[in-house]
């Protein structure tokens, strides 16, 4: 398992093992209402952040059922997307995704897929891409060929959480290509979240996929196909056929050696070439059937791994990066207040790292600079010559209380 900044527990499971920490009940009493409060007001600032990845995804919301007042201009849309990309990455920033390079992309686009499916992209249809993980692990399939005979272990790597962020190029581009996405508007955004998406398989979540026939199948085809042809000539033709050849050679002036073509040889010929007509009927069949399988396949494999489209994906990370900031904040306020003399920031990290790993198996890259600004900021925690102290849980919760009542008090 690779590190990640990624905190694999619930809140209340982090709550439950940062009181755990504490020396008292009256202090884990106190410790847990003033959990209450700063949960309450971290929900309430990403209130703001939400309201604002919903007004500026509206204009171009596929699964949009209102209406709106006024038309939106084509610069109105442009600037609400540049604003919800934005936003949107701040958002899976504070929910510890990672973005997916360009070279793993590439890297997946030449990886076999795991489930024996070659897919391409037409890369040029969109203006904007950007893929996003969260949770990284190696993995170990068994792969089976030959119709189950033989057998291996295939490893890769695998991605818990897989966001996926599109933007269509505009009208134009299609129109001068001839052609438009599927199911997609141009210049149209679309947002997507999956999980358990090995990272050989990433060229499947683009919209505009398709299916392509890998070299094995065409030869497993192309050889099925050759076989079968050659017995159907031989078998059902060949008679028909060298008559036939006779006869065009005697005609042609090779052969002086005059040929009889029977009424029976033509009911013959037609009932050969109509047989031969049916094997090519079978054998196209049998293409279009294996490329039906695969496509099954496809859309099977992304029914279990789509968790949220578009709108419903923000709504779904806004409240994983509301979990994170809270989390991380409890562990590094936690870790200060169990410190006499307070604690630097590479220390507080060292430690909650450290403790996470010998405690609960867990190895992961503590996002210390998030929590220890979110502290800070709520005066939660006092800094002298870089060394951070906690101020007591009843100061806490006193300032957490306070700053409550003042988002609710009217002038």
């Amino acid at each position: 398992m690779q590190n990640t900044r990624f905190i694999p527990f619930r809140k209340q499971d982090i709550i439950e093992m940062c009181s755990n920490e504490l020396d008292s009940n009256t202090q884990k009493t106190s410790f847990k209402q003033f959990c209450d409060l700063l949960a309450s007001l971290i929900h309430y600032d990403y209130h703001e952040t939400l309201e604002s990845l919903k007004n500026n995804y509206a204009p171009f919301d596929p699964n949009s059922d209102t209406r709106s007042l006024a038309p939106v201009s084509s610069d109105q849309k442009a600037q609400c997307q540049r604003e919800f990309a934005k936003d949107f990455a701040k958002v899976l920033n504070a929910a510890n995704f990672e973005v997916i390079t360009n070279e793993d992309l590439q890297d997946a686009l030449n990886e076999e897929s795991l489930f024996k499916v070659r897919l391409e992209v037409e890369f040029d249809d969109f203006e904007e891409v950007v893929f996003y993980r969260r949770g990284e692990s190696q993995l170990t399939e068994t792969i089976t060929s030959f119709w189950g005979l033989r057998k291996k272990p295939l490893h890769f790597t695998n991605y818990d959480r897989v966001a996926v962020f599109i933007r269509f190029k505009d009208k134009a581009y299609f129109e001068a290509k001839n052609k438009a996405p599927l199911g997609f508007e141009p210049s149209s955004t679309i947002v997507k979240l999956f999980q358990n998406v090995p990272k050989a398989d990433l060229e499947m979540l683009f919209p505009n996929s398709e299916v392509r026939m890998r070299p094995i199948d065409k030869v497993i085809i192309g050889s099925s196909a050759l076989v079968g042809g050659a017995v159907v000539l031989i078998t059902k033709l060949g008679a028909s056929i060298l008559l036939l050849f006779a006869l065009i050679a005697f005609w042609g002036g090779f052969s002086d050696k005059a040929v009889e073509m029977t009424q029976q040889h033509f009911i013959t010929f037609a009932i050969g070439m109509g047989v031969f007509g049916s094997f090519i009927f079978k054998e196209w069949s049998k293409f279009k059937n294996r490329k039906i399988k695969f496509m099954k396949a496809l859309s099977d494999n992304l029914y279990f791994k789509n968790l949220d489209n578009n709108a419903g994906v923000f709504h779904t990370l806004i409240d994983a990066a509301e979990e994170e900031d809270i989390k991380e904040a409890l562990l590094a306020y936690t870790f200060l207040l169990k410190s006499k003399s307070g604690l630097g920031a590479k220390m507080l990290d060292e430690q909650i790292e450290t403790w996470f790993k010998s405690k609960y198996k867990c190895e992961l890259d503590f996002e210390i600079s998030d929590a220890l600004e979110k502290l800070t900021r709520m005066r939660l925690v006092t800094c002298t010559n870089d060394v951070y102290s906690a101020i007591n849980l009843d100061h806490a919760k006193t300032i957490l209380d306070e700053r409550w009542d003042n988002l609710f008090q009217y002038n």
